[in-house]
């Protein structure tokens, strides 16, 4: 049976129940390319079983990796005892943007990747320098040949200062993961500091990894200059998908409960939304969000115009930019919705306006919103996975009937949404 690529979308019933989240997608990819740091078994549980992880797996299979699941479909045991640095499948490279993460884990182990270049959502530059830079700094050779990305190291990295020229979170993945079996001591200036990376960390430590700073933007590595052991690793739940369902509950205005929260990773979305009247419990590591909120837009003081922003954590996540211009478009008053890394982001509110919404696009970073607006449905098409879940949370409380298209970039990120959602009261039909 083939996936749909359609799904028919009737708004106006509110979600009601408990939404368990999954595993950070984000988190997931990154600590599945680590496996390739041992030759020793790695059990991973909580890990979601989305598209892009899915084509993860099966890159770590054409390298060599032997892949297995238990009855579990959220957990996979990897063992890379035997890699092929030339297997990697170069259409299945080019459909996900993580493949970039398997050069520094892959020059570390063997010296070598040809990599074709990473694919990914179309939502701007996304330039792939600091990698380069990071693998340059740690003694690799980094030269394009016929479309490929050709690194190399022979002689084996070494450990020394790393300077981001941006907080990159893939390349401080990248750096992490190659400086953790290079010979000496790495430290990374202006590393990334999101909660998946932080897994990783986590993850690398119990594997033997000696490495201090996570969450910070100094991090030091004393790498093993040798492999590291197996281990079994759970994942952290997806701070994204979290933020995603509670702009989903009180758009739709029902009661969400959000089991399995920890506060360190929800509390700057939280903030972020809050500026648009979002109002959650939390307790216990339980988020519930109450139902039928009347969402006011809370001004900056002396009455000015608020902005939400986005912002390297532990600032407003970029992922979550779109999802707060439909929350926004539920809430009495004006906002400003500034988008600042990405110049292609916002180019999906033109369909939000088509539903009703009061916004305009200032520029490729900036909407204006005011509201409450009354949605309608309509026929869309997901150009991302994250515009992709704010298009559907609009059609979920939008009156009528919406059409989405191009699903496969909402399943990329959110596992099993359609039935998880339904369960809740949505009505949706894949087509």
């Amino acid at each position: 049976m083939k996936p749909s690529t359609s799904w028919r979308v009737r708004g106006g019933n509110a979600l009601n129940g408990v939404l368990v989240p999954s595993g950070s997608k984000n988190a997931a990819l990154p600590i599945l390319a680590a496996t390739l740091l041992t030759d020793k078994t790695v059990t991973l549980h909580n890990c979601p079983d989305i598209i892009d992880v899915r084509a993860m797996i099966q890159l770590l299979a054409d390298l060599g990796a032997k892949v297995s699941r238990g009855e579990d479909k959220n957990s996979v045991s990897i063992t890379a005892d035997f890699i092929q640095p030339e297997n990697l499948s170069e259409q299945l490279s080019r459909t996900i943007r993580a493949s970039i993460l398997l050069a520094g884990p892959m020059v570390a182990r063997t010296g070598f990747i040809s990599l074709p270049p990473p694919g990914g959502d179309v939502i701007g530059k996304r330039r792939l320098d600091t990698h380069f830079l990071v693998l340059e700094q740690l003694g690799a050779e980094v030269t394009f040949v016929n479309g490929m990305i050709k690194v190399q190291a022979p002689d084996g990295l070494r450990g020394t200062e790393i300077h981001l020229d941006e907080p990159s979170v893939t390349a401080t993945e990248n750096a992490i993961m190659a400086a953790s079996i290079a010979k000496g001591t790495s430290i990374i200036y202006n590393a990334a500091c999101e909660p998946n990376v932080q897994d990783l960390v986590v993850m690398l430590r119990s594997m033997g990894a000696d490495i201090d700073g996570e969450g910070t933007n100094r991090i030091t590595i004393h790498g093993k200059g040798a492999l590291l052991k197996g281990t079994t690793h759970k994942i952290c739940p997806d701070h994204i998908e979290i933020g995603s369902f509670i702009g989903l509950a009180v758009c739709c205005g029902g009661r969400v409960e959000i089991p399995g929260v920890p506060h360190d990773i929800i509390r700057p979305t939280l903030i972020g939304l809050g500026r648009l009247g979002v109002e959650v419990l939390y307790e216990n590591e339980v988020l519930t969000i109450p139902a039928d909120q009347k969402l006011i837009v809370q001004p900056d003081r002396g009455g000015s115009i608020p902005t939400i922003y986005d912002a390297p954590w532990p600032g407003f996540s970029p992922d979550l930019t779109s999802t707060a211009v439909v929350v926004a478009t539920q809430a009495t008053g004006t906002s400003l919705i500034f988008e600042k890394m990405f110049e292609s982001r916002m180019f999906f509110v033109d369909k939000l306006a088509a539903m009703g919404a009061a916004l305009i696009l200032c520029d490729p970073h900036r909407v204006v919103v005011s509201g409450p607006s009354r949605l309608v449905g309509t026929e869309v098409s997901s150009p991302d996975i994250r515009a992709g879940m704010a298009l559907l949370t609009a059609a979920l409380c939008a009156d009528g009937e919406s059409i989405i298209h191009n699903v496969h970039q909402i399943e990329r990120g959110y596992e099993n949404i359609v039935n998880r959602l339904k369960k809740l009261g949505a009505d949706i039909t894949p087509l």
